[in-house]
């Protein structure tokens, strides 16, 4: 029997409630599979640990992490806490302290789903993109001085290095190659940011050439966004800078039909630390506590654990379960303009699990 030790880290507003869901999932999978079992550890970490202990985890938190197969995290954000503190202190430093520099984030329109872009068919909007998760415009270097005078300064600079470039692009490069179109995209603003980007885009060539198989193209980032909505079929891989492809993603999710829908892994490539994986949809506390939160992000993201611990049969199992779910627009949550609840939807996609 294997046993996969998975942390669940809920964190704040409905992330408390779609990843206890996402657990009950998983447990459900298990009774159907052979030979697999998981371990769940649960950390309370977030906005109430803060107001209890002053910090979102523990200094020492990664080290409890560590041993672990994989973590499964809910959402960073809470209204009464600064945004910069809620995500520096926990999603971020789990990030770049397990240097989980691969953010991929797939995006197809589901079964069931009315999704905006009336012209697009399923198969036309089929993406993954993979965003640079450890440096860029996150790297969080900058500063501030002379607070409250006329003559106040901040700075955030965006930090690109050669290695961290190569490797994401590299991995989208991989990714590419793997999927059947073999098609990646290159988002790039080398036109307005002429020593970072312009970095990118050198380094992204020097690395097309390890892949003559993959066909590759280059948009800039403003373009983009109209290429998604105007042409979808002509993507399939992208890779962006932190910033881009964060925006990107989100925009991906709502033509797709929800950012509920969305699922993201933090990957480690090198499996030197365990990945993470969320939904994108965010802390929502507007409808915290109410039994409206849309729990397919999260059993999505249980698909990408699933897959990145080699349990495919797994895997499959549990998207079809939850492709059968959004098939039935009476097991639409009000995001996708129905009624049901987190846990209707939760328990329908365990009884189709279920189903031999």
């Amino acid at each position: 029997m294997k046993t996969y030790r998975i942390a669940t880290i809920p964190g704040d507003g409905i992330g408390k409630e779609v990843i206890p869901a996402g657990q009950q999932v998983l447990e459900t999978l298990a009774q159907t599979l052979q030979d697999v079992s998981f371990a769940f550890e649960t950390f309370g970490w977030g906005g109430d640990w803060y107001r209890a202990h002053g910090e979102m985890m523990p200094a020492d938190g990664l080290r409890a992490l560590r041993d672990k197969d994989a973590i499964l995290f809910g959402s960073a954000g809470d209204p009464h806490i600064p945004d910069h503190v809620t995500l520096w202190g926990l999603r971020l430093k789990i990030c770049q302290g397990f240097d989980q520099y691969a953010n991929v984030r797939p995006t197809r329109i589901l079964p069931g789903i009315d999704a905006p872009l009336k012209r697009c068919r399923p198969q036309d909007l089929d993406w993954v993109i993979v965003r640079e998760n450890s440096e860029g415009e996150y790297s969080g270097v900058g500063g501030r001085a002379h607070q409250g005078h006329p003559i106040e300064v901040a700075t955030d600079v965006s930090i690109m290095t050669r290695t961290g470039v190569e490797r994401i692009i590299r991995y989208a490069f991989r990714l590419a190659q793997s999927r059947p179109r073999k098609l990646l995209t290159v988002v790039t603003k080398s036109n307005a940011q002429r020593h970072a980007m312009v970095m990118w885009d050198e380094v992204a060539a020097q690395v097309a050439a390890d892949f003559p198989d993959v066909r590759w193209d280059k948009e800039l980032v403003d373009a983009m966004t109209a290429r998604m909505v105007n042409r979808p079929a002509s993507i399939d891989t992208v890779v962006a800078t932190n910033l881009h492809a964060d925006i990107l993603s989100d925009l991906a999710a709502a033509l797709a039909g929800s950012l509920g829908i969305a699922p993201t892994g933090n990957i480690d490539p090198e499996l030197r630390y365990p990945s993470m994986f969320e939904p994108i949809h965010g802390s929502a506390f507007d409808i915290m506590g109410q039994g409206l939160a849309n729990p397919v992000g999260t059993f999505w993201s249980c698909v990408m654990l699933l897959e990145h611990l080699g349990e495919h049969a797994g895997a499959a199992r549990l998207m079809q379960a939850i492709e059968s779910v959004t098939a039935d627009p009476v097991l639409h949550t009000r995001d996708l303009g129905g009624q049901a609840s987190t846990q209707q939807v939760t328990e329908a996609v365990c009884q189709r699990v279920r189903r031999p």
